[in-house]
């Protein structure tokens, strides 16, 4: 038998449905324990209905997805060793008109102590644009991690197209952030700022890159210097035909069940989009712009993760971005599952210490400086 011979074995579930974190020998040991300790390392617990029970019965599924990924945020451990003082960062609250007169709150995180003009990284938290709260323990640490890199950090609380007081679908959050971004660049002298940046994961990556494309078409592009971006949920196509999704993003069924699956970020959709009128929308699923989308965009930075059912949208983005001639980067975090290097700060020191770096690197190189 030649080389050529020996049987392929594909990835994760592609190749043996039966796996999971605990038997997936890619999976990196340290995770999963902390998972562990959550019940978090076997599937995904599948949700209790799908889309096709209705508006009221999602719903009720959301509202337990919120309050069950809440309650993991609110005890995960966070502690390092060699961790700053909370008075290590200066922390100030203000709020943004949106366009329907709603006042978007800001927190704005500076290093304490230091004085003159300092790059803006606009922090957009992760939820599928549906769930959690900006004002969580995990937003709170990242953010103060990332004014410790010697940026302002400005934690946006857009609306969610879930909240336990009502909905708002596509486009409230987006509009939330568009007009946060604008606030911010006719402030740059007033608050000191130098270089604005968009950052955030999962869903909060899916604002950033459709607050860049609007940014384009209403002629505010100027505004945003780059955007960094993590596991971005882009494409809305979790509910796609299994051969779809094996041939365009295989990741969706080699990865389904870790930590998230597709069936649950399904529910998030029919709660962004309700009706359904947005499915190729770029402002709404970012994975649809087009290559004259995407022409003369900022600097990006892509990153996702191995283990990760998101992993290959997030590669088809950067690579859309390398077509469309935009200057992009991007990295594939081993081993880890969605927005672990976010979430799971305790468990994976090296992760997190690289993703803050990585981010201060990317708008250290940055060459616009409005200040």
């Amino acid at each position: 038998m030649t080389a050529t011979d020996l049987p392929t074995t594909l990835p994760g579930r592609l190749g043996d449905p039966a796996l999971d974190l605990r038997t997936d020998p890619r999976a990196k040991p340290g995770l999963v324990a902390a998972l562990a300790a959550f019940g978090l390392d076997g599937p995904a617990a599948e949700p209790p209905l799908t889309r096709e029970a209705g508006p009221e019965a999602v719903g009720e599924a959301v509202a337990g997805l919120h309050d069950a990924f809440s309650a993991l945020y609110a005890s995960v451990p966070l502690a390092l060793p060699g961790d700053a003082p909370d008075d290590a960062v200066e922390v100030t609250e203000d709020s943004v008109p949106s366009p329907d007169g709603h006042l978007v709150p800001l927190r704005l995180y500076r290093p304490a102590g230091v004085e003159g003009p300092l790059p803006a990284v606009v922090y957009i938290h992760g939820g599928g644009m549906t769930i959690l709260d900006a004002d969580t323990r995990v937003h709170d640490r990242w953010c103060r991690d990332l004014a410790l890199t010697g940026v302002v950090a400005v934690r946006v609380a857009f609306r969610n197209a879930w909240t336990p007081l009502g909905l708002h679908p596509f486009p409230a959050g987006l509009d939330d952030c568009a007009a946060t971004v604008r606030w911010l660049d006719d402030r740059r002298g007033e608050l000191g700022l130098t270089r604005i940046v968009l950052q955030g994961e999962s869903g909060g990556a899916n604002l950033a890159l459709a607050t860049t494309l609007r940014a384009k078409r209403s002629g505010d592009l100027d505004a945003i210097d780059g955007v960094h971006v993590a596991v971005p949920y882009v494409s809305g196509g979790y509910a796609w035909e299994r051969d779809r999704k094996r041939r365009e993003l295989p990741s969706m069924i080699e990865n389904d069940g870790y930590f998230i699956n597709c069936a649950l970020m399904d529910l998030l959709v029919a709660s962004y989009d309700p009706h359904g009128r947005h499915t190729e929308d770029p402002l709404a699923w970012p994975y649809f712009a087009t290559a004259d989308d995407l022409a003369g965009l900022p600097p990006h930075v892509v990153t996702v993760n191995e283990l990760d059912p998101l992993r290959d949208e997030g590669l088809a983005y950067y690579r859309k971005l390398l077509a469309a001639g935009v200057p992009a980067s991007g990295r594939v975090n081993l081993g880890i599952v969605h927005g672990a290097e976010a979430i799971f700060r305790q468990a994976l020191p090296d992760e997190r210490r690289t993703a803050l770096a990585d981010i201060r690197s990317f708008v250290d190189a940055l060459s616009v400086d409005h200040v």
